[in-house]
């Protein structure tokens, strides 16, 4: 029969069982009544709390099979009168009434020890090693929802260390992060998540990082200047911060002996499309300076790997569009000035910060006549990553491999103007523009390999993205602005920039 008021929801009733017609030890010249019905009280007590333990276990660590197990072999072992608290505590050394009685207080003993222990070990196990990571870039849109991912694995399995020079993030977006985490699985310490305000090209910046924490062993690189439009003004500051960074950052990583790395890298390493969906073995010819030096990171990953194998495991993530925020609210994507990614823009037009959208381009080869693109949800991205680190850890001699992370499915960007309008409420406002220097029709991924090799595959539809994005904006509608901010300083900026448009 169960004992229903102890037996939660959901639970396995047999770890609840007590049993009724279970011998009946001899208790005379012993205990009072009232000592043996507290004792046996007790030993229930306990045992229900090892029941309830052994069960958490048996859900959600696989290990849980070795403490059944081992616990079910002593059990069957020894008498179950001898298991029992009551013995334990009672028995009194040198009594005459207890002839044997050593022996089987000493196995006891010895039983109670082997099933904590056992739990222990299947603990230890099931908890893996911890592993800390370095993410550079990690306090920006797609580098805080990453920390955020791997900051929510069960276990405390990882650890992180963000460098970055917040030219375009803020140190805010990690503090909601650490609060998330902390929201979710009761606490998050600060050793959790580290911050240091460092530059990937500062050699001695970088290197006072590593010999601070010796412990990581692996690196996620998102820093670097990302606006396409930019790129084109000032090439070499792409060429210098993109390129030179990464190799500074490489030659400290290698020094250090950190060898898994996964490598931020962008569908503009593609160019024109020649065929769609874009497999990664797609020719690849970038349009712009940004894309260039994503194209030339690659090639430099894969010539350091070549040089030495075994002093380097890469992954090359070339994700489309990324979209969306954390479903939450309390992250999302703050671009510095004008918003250089169609999302944003579209998001600050919606709470006022921009009067309308200018789309580029009307007359494409497309159902609507606008741009198509492969938008995929921050979320699913930052997930993404964490799938490509853990395939690192797992397969030690992957190599240098170069994955695709989209959804499969082209929108384009009046289908987008129209999801946002559903979840705000309201259009928006948008005005058709000449075609923009550069831009293809079409462009979609083909994220099988992503699929296959490491086991992830997008979640989130444009629905979804809307609305979470609707949310970050409307419920921070200055972004991460922070206590010497004030809403007039944000507002000058957003008047003087109204004139110029997405």
């Amino acid at each position: 029969k169960h004992c229903s008021p102890c037996v939660p929801t959901g639970t396995t009733p047999f770890l609840y069982c007590k049993q009724e017609n279970a011998p009946k030890a001899n208790h005379n010249n012993r205990s009072s009544k009232r000592g043996r019905a507290r004792t046996e009280h007790l030993r229930f007590e306990t045992e229900k709390e090892i029941a309830v333990a052994i069960h958490k276990l048996y859900y959600e660590y696989s290990y849980v099979v070795l403490v059944f197990v081992l616990t079910a072999l002593l059990r069957l072992l020894l008498p179950y009168r001898t298991t029992s608290m009551y013995r334990l505590q009672n028995f009194h050394f040198g009594s005459s009434s207890s002839s044997g009685g050593g022996t089987r207080c000493f196995l006891t003993a010895v039983a109670l020890l082997a099933s904590w222990s056992s739990i222990v070990l299947a603990l230890a196990m099931t908890a893996g090693p911890q592993r800390t990571v370095l993410v550079t870039g990690g306090a920006g849109y797609i580098g805080s929802h990453t920390c955020l991912e791997l900051l929510r694995i069960p276990n405390n399995q990882y650890k992180v260390v963000v460098v970055d020079n917040l030219d375009n993030s803020s140190e805010e977006s990690l503090r909601r992060v650490r609060e998330l985490v902390g929201e979710e699985l009761g606490e998050c310490g600060e050793d959790r998540i580290r911050f240091r305000n460092c530059d990937i090209r500062d050699k001695e910046g970088l290197d006072k990082v590593l010999n601070e924490f010796p412990e990581i062993d692996s690196c996620i690189h998102f820093a670097g200047l990302k606006a396409v439009g930019e790129s084109v003004q000032k090439p070499l500051s792409y060429y210098d911060c993109n390129i030179g960074g990464t190799v500074n950052l490489l030659e400290r990583l290698e020094e250090h002996q950190v060898r898994h790395f996964v490598f931020s890298s962008s569908a503009t390493v593609y160019g024109e499309p020649e065929m769609l969906p874009l497999v990664e073995s797609a020719r690849l010819s970038a349009t712009n300076p940004y894309g260039r030096t994503k194209l030339f990171v690659e090639e430099i990953l894969r010539d350091a790997y070549a040089s030495n194998p075994k002093k380097w495991n890469v992954l090359i993530l070339r994700y489309f569009n990324p979209i969306g925020a954390h479903a939450s609210g309390r992250i999302g994507e703050d671009p510095q000035g004008i918003p250089n990614n169609l999302m944003p823009f579209i998001a600050q037009v919606c709470v006022g910060r921009r009067p309308e959208l200018s789309v580029f381009g009307g007359d494409y080869d497309t159902p609507d006549g606008t741009g198509v693109r492969d938008y995929i949800h921050v979320v699913d991205l930052a997930r993404g990553h964490v799938a490509a680190l853990e395939k690192l850890y797992t397969t030690p001699d992957l190599g240098c491999e170069a994955v695709n992370l989209g959804t499969g499915r082209g929108v384009s960007v009046l289908d987008l103007v129209g999801g946002m309008g559903k979840a705000t409420g309201k259009p928006v406002p948008y005005s058709i523009v000449d075609r923009r220097p550069g831009d293809v029709a079409e462009m979609y991924a083909d994220p099988k390999l992503a699929n296959d090799l490491l086991k992830w595959s997008a979640e989130y539809g444009v629905e979804e993205m809307c609305e979470d994005t609707w949310k970050w904006q409307s419920t921070n509608p200055l972004g991460y602005v922070t206590e010497t901010e004030t809403e007039a300083e944000v507002e000058v900026e957003v008047c003087e920039e109204a004139t110029t448009t997405k």
